[in-house]
């Protein structure tokens, strides 16, 4: 039927045009910005899970940050550690040399004690990272814990756990703050072969030395653990970090090979919807015809 008032096939014609523009600019604005779901209204639920994903991978960045830390703070300590043990061990062997020694060369054995004291007083005081001494201290070790950062965890009611790797510090701290006698070496850096009054005397160093080599060697051992497990949460929190991002992505992300398509199809629709509206708009014309003399 023609009417004059109301032109239906127009009316259709605007419809499906206005629909294929409103796609159109989904597809578009999928394609600007790389997101199937960039907003609560494009699809709430996966907005939701997506956004809590990304804020738990950017508490996992904070705790590759920690690692990175603490793996700093133990490498130094163990590297320090190690170096003090060969010091002492050095000691030893100059304490051992010392027994039934003349009085001059005790002198001399006890000038080259004092250099390697130094060197332990030196290689605590140096053992600094980031403010940090484990080595060094005026706090007893068993008093110095020593912990990192080592997980951001969500539980499946949503409450959230970080966990942490603890470090004995019983048998680090070797002097105190300022490299003074004090902490796991303060009897050793108290030997002099020169002063002690005969060779049973020197021998008893013997078993001060030992006893501080066994606190050390337990000391080195905890940072080595310590070193290995935190070195292992890295590489495991990074590759985690990486799982989550692939996943928010498969939630989240547009596939631009589709949405490249798609794009070439409404495009195709909205010149055609103008043709159709065009001519949908001419048909009106017809009615005058039946007018015309």
């Amino acid at each position: 039927m023609a009417s004059l008032l109301t032109n239906s096939s127009a009316l259709t014609a605007l419809q499906n045009l206005a629909s294929t523009n409103r796609s159109l600019e989904t597809t578009q604005g999928r394609i600007s910005t790389g997101l199937r779901v960039g907003e609560a209204a494009d699809n709430a639920a996966y907005w939701s899970i997506a956004t809590t994903m990304r804020s738990d991978n950017k508490a996992n960045s904070a705790v590759q940050d920690a690692l990175g830390l603490g793996a700093g703070k133990i490498d130094t300590a163990y590297t320090a550690m190690n170096k003090a043990i060969e010091v002492v061990d050095k000691i030893k062997e100059k304490v051992v040399s010392a027994i039934g020694s003349s009085a001059s060369d005790k002198e001399k054995i006890q000038s080259e004690i004092k250099v390697m004291i130094d060197q332990l007083s030196s290689t605590a005081k140096g053992a600094n990272y980031a403010g940090s001494n484990l080595l060094a201290s005026d706090t007893a070790g068993a008093a110095a814990g020593f912990s990192v950062v080592s997980s951001y965890d969500r539980a499946s009611d949503g409450t959230v756990k970080v966990g942490k790797i603890d470090v004995d510090t019983s048998n680090l701290v070797l002097t105190k703050a300022d490299g003074t006698a004090g902490g796991v070496l303060v009897d050793v850096m108290a030997i002099d072969v020169e002063a002690a009054a005969d060779d049973a005397a020197i021998e008893a160093f013997l078993g001060t030395i030992e006893t501080a080599m066994g606190k050390m060697a337990n000391g080195a051992a905890e940072l080595g653990a310590a070193k290995s497990r935190i070195n292992m949460q890295k590489d495991f929190v990074s590759n985690l970090s990486d799982s989550i991002e692939k996943g928010v992505g498969q939630l989240v992300d547009a596939d631009m090979n589709k949405e490249s398509a798609r794009l070439s199809a409404l495009q195709v629709q909205q010149q055609l919807g103008v043709q159709a509206l065009s001519i949908a708009n001419s048909s009106s014309q017809s009615i005058l015809s039946l007018f015309r003399g």
